[in-house]
């Protein structure tokens, strides 16, 4: 089936008319393939290349996903348990402690976390770790300890503490980093090879990677920031070519199409066409809640120039699997109940309903309505 395109059409050239975002692209698919996809606006504000369908975006933390898949591979194939202590594959880790704070002089107060941390830990966000962009004593270690910021890249940029003991709560941070360690000590593949053979080559995803081709950058969107008066103005930004590490939790740059395939993939329990990435049985495990009574919350920003306060759906407790966001309740939009979803930094956005096939925040939103309003007419 093929949405009827006018009402989605209007809400997005709307929203880059009103200067809501620079340029958008959106698409959407059921189980049987591509329903909506269309693209306005401009790749950078101010100059002429328009956005379009197969335009190159940071996808940022949607990466996590792609990261979690990766793994769960590896635990099909018996090659690592969800709870082991990972330390043991990971020496690195075994180092870690929790920051219960700071002395007098501003030092911090370290000591060991009462359990190890597990990759189960690590997929659903309660190892401990965090992201000083939304936790300020992460902010106040790494100035004190001259720890580089995430998309540096560097192997001493995981070298952060904990802030609370793995398993007591959720918190967003480095996790998947981490995770992304694991997959190449396990595979003795780096991250971007290992995705290539087991996840992007078999899919198709010929546009996704962390390492942006030379023909790739003719299709590049810029990232902008939002000044005091509401405008849009473009800055230089680049997750680095030459990492240290190639960052699963938010370095790969892809388009939309791709990631559509990734998401399809997800939707057909683990295959898109003839080619099985996942067992059914593990899609559903990463779709069900791990996380037992604990609650995914606000984002609440301590550096407001880098992201704002960020909650899907205030007021409806949330969950995560090992992969993404659980919705637990009918979505004001018209999500279904057992939705999974999650989002980037440099406002890219996805959700997957596996039960209906069928400002930048709002925007999603409106999009959202407007694909469930046509699929449901």
């Amino acid at each position: 089936m093929v949405v009827a395109s006018s009402g989605v059409d209007q809400v997005l050239e709307r929203a880059v008319a009103q200067g809501v975002a620079a340029g958008v692209v959106a698409l959407a698919t059921d189980d049987q393939g591509v329903i909506y996809e269309g693209a306005f606006g401009k790749r950078e504000i101010g100059r002429d290349a328009d956005m379009t369908l197969d335009t190159v975006v940071w996808i940022a933390s949607m990466s996590k996903a792609i990261t979690s898949v990766a793994a769960m591979q590896l635990v099909e194939q018996g090659r690592i348990g969800l709870d082991e202590p990972l330390s043991d594959r990971l020496p690195e880790l075994a180092g870690i402690q929790v920051l219960e704070g700071f002395d007098d002089a501003g030092a911090p107060r370290l000591r060991p976390p009462r359990r190890p941390i597990t990759l189960r830990h690590l997929l659903t966000h309660t190892a401990g770790f965090t992201y000083d962009i939304w936790n300020q004593d992460m902010g106040r270690y790494q100035q004190y300890a001259a720890v580089p910021g995430i998309i540096e890249c560097k192997n001493l940029t995981l070298q952060t503490p904990l802030v609370f003991d793995p398993g007591e709560r959720w918190e967003y941070g480095v996790n998947l980093d981490w995770v992304g360690k694991t997959v190449e000590q396990l595979s003795g593949q780096s991250l971007e090879a290992y995705f290539k053979e087991h996840i992007f080559g078999p899919l198709g995803m010929d546009d996704t990677g962390f390492v942006i081709r030379p023909e790739q950058r003719s299709r590049l969107a810029s990232m902008h920031v939002r000044q005091p008066d509401g405008s849009l103005v473009a800055i230089p930004f680049e997750i680095t070519q030459e990492p240290e590490f190639y960052m699963g939790g938010g370095g790969l740059y892809g388009t939309g199409p791709d990631y559509l395939k990734f998401e399809r993939m997800l939707l057909g329990g683990g295959r898109l066409g003839g080619v099985q990435v996942l067992r059914p049985d593990t899609v559903q495990e990463m779709s069900r809640n791990q996380i037992g009574e604990l609650t995914v919350g606000m984002l609440k920003s301590v550096q407001p120039g880098s992201s704002n306060d960020a909650e899907f759906f205030p007021g409806m407790v949330k969950k995560w699997g090992l992969a993404y966001m659980i919705s637990t309740e009918v979505a004001p939009t018209g999500r279904s109940a057992g939705s999974l979803c999650w989002a980037g930094l440099g406002n890219t956005y996805f959700w997957i309903d596996p039960t209906r096939h069928p400002l930048v925040l709002d925007l999603f939103g409106q999009f959202e309505r407007a694909i469930y309003a046509r699929v449901s007419s």
